[in-house]
C-alpha cells in the first residue's frame, strides 16, 4: 500500500524502464507483403497505401534484399495479373506471376528469406471474388479443388508456405490433402481462419486489383460481431491440419486474438490489414498524431494480444524507428 508500494519507481528511470518491459516487438515478427505485377523495371505506387507499390519481379528481389538488411526474414507475395478469368486458372499457371516470384526469390536468397503465398482467387478472376460463381453465388465446394491445383502450384515453385485467405468451408482439409497426395506434406499452412468482413480493406484491394465487381464477401467471411464463431472457425482449421492460425484484421479484433491465444497452443499470427495502415499514415500527414509512435503502439498491442507473427506495411518505418531508438 502506499507509500510503500509506488508504481513509478519502475518508470522514471530510462534504462530500468526498458528492462522491465513485458512485451518486446522484434524485427523477426514482421512479415512483409509484396503485390507483384508483370513486367520488368515495374514501381507502380498504390495512392491509398503511402510507401506501398505494386512491383515487377525484379524489383521486388531489390525490396527482398532492402527488407532483409532491416531484419525482416518473411514475405507473403500477392499476384496481380494482366489476364483474368472467371475461375482464375491463370493463378495455376507455372508461368504465373506468383509462381515466378517465388522462383526468383527462392533462387536468389534460399533459405535466408521464407516466401509465403496467399492462397485466393480474387486477384485473378474477373468478378473479384474468392471463388468459383455458380448462379452469382460463390459455390463454396467447387472451389475447393480450384484452391488445392493453386497451393501446388506454388509447392511446385518452391514456397515455403501457402497461406489460403478464401474462407471456403473445408479448405484447409482439401489443400492439406492435395499437397500430401502431390508429394509436398511438409509444407506448412499458414490459415487465415478467422478472416471478417471488414471495412478495413478498401486500400488492398486497390494494390490487389480485387474488389468483388458485385456484391459483397459476407456471405463468406466472418461476421464482424461474433468472437465465439471464430474459435469454431480456428479448431476446425486446426483439425483439418493447418500450422499457423491467423486472425484477420488485427487491431479491432484484439480480444479474438487474446481468446485465440488463450485456447490454441498452435503459433498464432495476426494481419495488421491495409485500412489500419492507412489511417495511421493519413492522420500523420495531417499532423493530428505522432505517427510513428501510434504505429509502434499498434503493433506491440497486437503482439501483447497473443499474436507471435504480425503482417504488417508497417516494416520498413519499424526499421527505422528501431535503428533510431
Amino acid at each position: 500500500m502506499f507509500p510503500n508500494t509506488r508504481m513509478r519507481r519502475l518508470r522514471e528511470n530510462g534504462v530500468l524502464r526498458d528492462m522491465v518491459c513485458e512485451t518486446r516487438l522484434d524485427m523477426r515478427d514482421l512479415i512483409h507483403p509484396l503485390f507483384l505485377v508483370e513486367g520488368e523495371k515495374v514501381e507502380n505506387p498504390v495512392a491509398s497505401m503511402p510507401g506501398v507499390s505494386q512491383l515487377s519481379i525484379d524489383r521486388a528481389v531489390a525490396e527482398c534484399e532492402a527488407v532483409l538488411e532491416m531484419g525482416i526474414r518473411a514475405v507473403i507475395l500477392f499476384g496481380v495479373p494482366r489476364e483474368k478469368d472467371e475461375k482464375g486458372a491463370v493463378a495455376l499457371r507455372e508461368d504465373g506471376v506468383v509462381q515466378q516470384g517465388i522462383r526468383a526469390l527462392k533462387t536468389r536468397f534460399r533459405d535466408d528469406l521464407m516466401v509465403i503465398t496467399d492462397v485466393c482467387l480474387c486477384e485473378f478472376t474477373t468478378h473479384g471474388h474468392c471463388g468459383i460463381l455458380c448462379c452469382d453465388r460463390v459455390d463454396n465446394d467447387a472451389t475447393l479443388l480450384q484452391l488445392a491445383r493453386m497451393a501446388e502450384s506454388h509447392a511446385q515453385a518452391g514456397v515455403d508456405v501457402v497461406a489460403p485467405s478464401d474462407m471456403m468451408d473445408g479448405r484447409i482439409g482439401a489443400i492439406r490433402r492435395h499437397l500430401d497426395e502431390a508429394g509436398f506434406p511438409r509444407t506448412p499452412i499458414l490459415s487465415y481462419a478467422a478472416k471478417y468482413a471488414s471495412a478495413f480493406y478498401g486500400p488492398f484491394r486497390d494494390a490487389a486489383d480485387s474488389a468483388p465487381k458485385f456484391g459483397d464477401r459476407r456471405g463468406y467471411q466472418m461476421n464482424p460481431p461474433n468472437a465465439r464463431e471464430a474459435m469454431r472457425e480456428i479448431e476446425l482449421d486446426v483439425e483439418e491440419g493447418a500450422d499457423i492460425v491467423m486472425v484477420k484484421p488485427a487491431l479491432a479484433y484484439l480480444d479474438v486474438i487474446r481468446r485465440a491465444r488463450d485456447r490454441f497452443d498452435l503459433p498464432l499470427a495476426a494481419y495488421n490489414v491495409s485500412g489500419e495502415y492507412a489511417m495511421v499514415k493519413a492522420s500523420a500527414k495531417a499532423g493530428v498524431i505522432d505517427g510513428d509512435r501510434v504505429m509502434m503502439e499498434m503493433l506491440t498491442s497486437i503482439k501483447r494480444a497473443g499474436a507471435q507473427l504480425i503482417l504488417t506495411y508497417f516494416g520498413k518505418d519499424v526499421a527505422r524507428v528501431m535503428g533510431s531508438s
